[in-house]
């Protein structure tokens, strides 16, 4: 029986960091436009659970899903590609693989079977990677397996790949190998034996490359890709040239032009289709075409690695494109910033966004420079954290209370008005215990954030365990921070305003996560539009 859904394989060669993520996410927006359903999912070989307990140095940004799965980044870039939802589904940790086996284990699911990597665990694996094609949603399943060919966490992946394959048979299971092509200036050419090796290394474990996605700074000449060819078992047309690019955005025109999804497509026997990419290139000219340009700045203590806040950097990319204006991110470490030197970091910025985060590191330089945006008329956006301290900040420096502050930080504080939630108390382990996912949101009329959304109920993703502590909501909102969004099972605050302001608002919720190429997301269209605002003011 022919399978339904067709299978795509991302494997990556001896060197890490090549964009497996944007590859695959490229591809499936080509395949999408051609009205095949695709759906991406990501196989990380860590024995993390998930990425929720890495620091975000370790490993970039925790994203979150509808579902409320803590999952590796690339799958922010699946969704701001796409436009798709993704799932608990779309991300797998060795991990998780390893906790379910264990647990059949102990149930006695194995029959007094010895358990072992092969078949145990790569049974695992084919059904996680089977998952999304068997729920009958998608044509193509793209799956991208983190790591690099020959890291001996990968094995089970490659060896899953390699059953996969064969259980599947002809047409309906193709891999896709991600490869570095070297130019040594010294030389002046380009070193194909890099690839050579990587595609080696992976025929070792059973499994012959079908495309060679090829990253290089150079064009690729027709005598190396036919070397490639012949050395790599790959027919020439399936060596794709990746050469780098100026915007992620602009790879999957360069994929395009490389023929990368007719390749695919014939391979997998499906009909291949001239691609719709008309609102995408649409955003691609306004993000390369700005008629002005602004200054904002990022406030956080993770900013030494862009990663660590990467879907707050791609969601002003489109809320820029949206607007037509630049917009420049000027990171801002909070952990040195003080009175003494607040007015020569922010003073130049057109908005002022302070990043989420958890511990009390930086918090003192989060909470100087609100008081400053605030201060000064400067548009401020505040995500979890960042909102958290705006509500800090307020209560210390207009209500007095000077040691307001959240009991994350200071436990023993008199006026704890972020406190940790009720239903936190109890929990002791770290892993996926937050408030996760998707939860309601009523916004007040006549306020910001109903201009933003145009409409009164919203739905947000969440990541937090501390909260507005509603015990002091009508003394800080008699003093004038209002609160103009909730949650309407638990009343939990989910937005701050301050009405006096030109543009402040605080959320609890992280909404750069739902920002997409397609729809930009409102709350930071709006902030940019303000921002830009400001700018003409000075």
């Amino acid at each position: 029986m022919t399978p339904e859904t067709k299978y795509i394989f991302v494997t990556g060669g001896v060197t890490s960091s090549l964009g497996k993520g944007i590859i695959a996410a490229s591809l499936a927006k080509l395949l999408q436009a051609q009205g095949y359903r695709t759906t991406i999912q990501k196989l990380d070989p860590y024995i993390n659970v998930d990425p929720g307990t890495l620091n975000p140095y370790e490993h970039g940004e925790c994203y979150v899903t509808d579902d409320g799965a803590e999952t590796d980044l690339d799958l922010g870039h699946y969704e701001r590609f796409l436009n798709v939802p993704t799932s608990q589904a779309n991300n797998v940790t060795t991990g998780r693989i390893y906790q379910s086996v264990i647990n059949r284990e102990r149930k006695g699911e194995f029959l007094g079977k010895t358990v072992q990597v092969i078949p145990h665990i790569t049974d695992e694996i084919k059904n996680r990677i089977q998952i999304l094609g068997n729920s009958g949603d998608y044509d193509i399943v793209i799956t991208e397996i983190g790591g690099t060919v020959g890291d001996i966490e990968s094995l089970p992946y490659i060896e899953a790949v390699r059953q996969l394959k064969w259980d599947l048979g002809d047409n309906n299971a193709l891999v896709i190998h991600l490869t570095l092509i070297p130019y040594l200036t010294a030389a002046g050419e380009l070193k194909t034996k890099p690839t050579q090796h990587s595609v080696k290394t992976l025929m070792e474990s059973g499994v012959q490359a079908d495309i060679l996605v090829c990253r290089t700074e150079h064009e690729l000449p027709s005598d190396l890709k036919r070397k490639l060819a012949l050395f790599c078992n790959v027919r020439e047309e399936a060596i794709i040239q990746s050469i780098d690019a100026s915007t992620i955005y602009d790879v999957p025109n360069l994929m395009l032009e490389e023929k990368l999804d007719q390749v695919v497509l014939k391979k997998l026997a499906l009909n291949s289709d001239v691609p719709d990419l008309t609102n995408w290139n649409k955003f691609v000219k306004r993000h390369k075409n700005p008629k002005s340009e602004i200054t904002i700045g990022l406030i956080g203590k993770y900013v030494e690695l862009q990663d660590s806040y990467k879907s707050i950097l791609e969601a002003f990319i489109h809320a820029g494109a949206e607007n037509e204006v630049k917009v420049n991110v000027e990171s801002v470490h909070s952990e040195y910033l003080n009175a003494d030197n607040i007015k020569m970091k922010l003073s130049h910025l057109d908005g002022v966004l302070v990043a989420p985060g958890f511990g009390e590191r930086g918090i003192e330089g989060k909470i100087t420079a609100i008081k400053y945006v605030r201060e000064n008329n400067i548009p401020f956006l505040g995500i979890c954290l960042g909102m958290q301290m705006a509500v800090i900040e307020f209560c210390r420096n207009v209500m007095g209370l000077s040691d307001a502050s959240s009991t994350e930080m200071n436990p023993d504080t008199t006026n704890p008005v972020i406190d940790i939630m009720e239903d936190q108390k109890t929990i002791t382990d770290m892993g996926g215990t937050m408030r996760l996912g998707a939860w309601d949101c009523h916004i007040e009329k006549d306020t910001i954030a109903y201009k933003v959304y145009q409409s009164q109920d919203i739905k947000e993703r969440h990541r937090h365990r501390y909260e507005f502590n509603s015990t002091f909501k009508a003394q800080i909102e008699a003093a004038g921070l209002k609160a103009t969004g909730y949650n309407p099972d638990t009343k939990l605050v989910e937005i701050v305003e301050n009405p006096s302001h030109p543009w402040f608002v605080g959320v609890q919720y992280h909404p750069e996560y739902k920002s997409t190429v397609a729809n930009p997301h409102p709350l930071f269209v709006a902030f940019v539009k303000a921002s830009l605002k400001h700018s003409k003011k000075k």
